[in-house]
């Protein structure tokens, strides 16, 4: 019996000692805020994107498929211009994983794999290949977007200017 007591004992000294960390703990907790806002891009701030990349393609002459994510990598709008190639939407989407989960253009992926300074991309299923930016908001990611050209970066960042008038930056640049 005595054990028993001395165990409550040991066991109620330390839960005490405890309780001042616990409380402050959820002081804390109850100073920061428990939820946060998030913007996304929406369905029609995608389509407004691909239409706008498909006219710059068009005004510079190339053929391009496009692929638009929301922040949590789920594809909002895909476009194929006539004439693209049969994996050319695959190729925008997978572009524009890699640009969401990296953070940055696909271009500067590709040159921190070329020169050796981080492989993880090339292990990860990433296709660190030019052509896909993160769409960024006000400093926060709001989704990226992947065009199947290489010169998919400019249309990326053509579209970002008319459609959000100069309110995005890019990650990378």
């Amino acid at each position: 019996m005595r054990t028993s007591n001395r165990l409550v004992a040991v066991i109620c000294a330390v839960l005490a000692a405890g309780a001042p960390a616990t409380a402050a703990a959820a002081q804390a907790a109850r100073e920061r805020p428990l939820t946060r806002d998030i913007k996304m891009i929406s369905s029609a701030g995608a389509r407004a994107l691909a239409d706008a990349c498909t006219a710059w393609a068009e005004r510079n002459k190339v053929v391009v498929a496009m692929a638009v994510l929301d922040w949590g990598g789920n594809l909002i709008e895909s476009h194929a211009m006539e004439g693209a190639a049969a994996n050319a939407i695959d190729t925008a989407l997978l572009k524009a994983k890699s640009a969401l989960r990296w953070r940055r253009a696909t271009s500067e992926t590709n040159r921190i794999v070329r020169s050796g300074e981080n492989l993880a991309p090339t292990f990860m299923n990433d296709f660190p290949q030019p052509g896909a930016l993160p769409l960024m908001l006000n400093g926060q990611v709001i989704g990226a977007m992947g065009v199947s050209s290489a010169d998919g970066e400019k249309c990326v960042q053509a579209a970002m200017d008319e459609v959000f008038k100069g309110q995005t930056a890019t990650a990378a640049r």
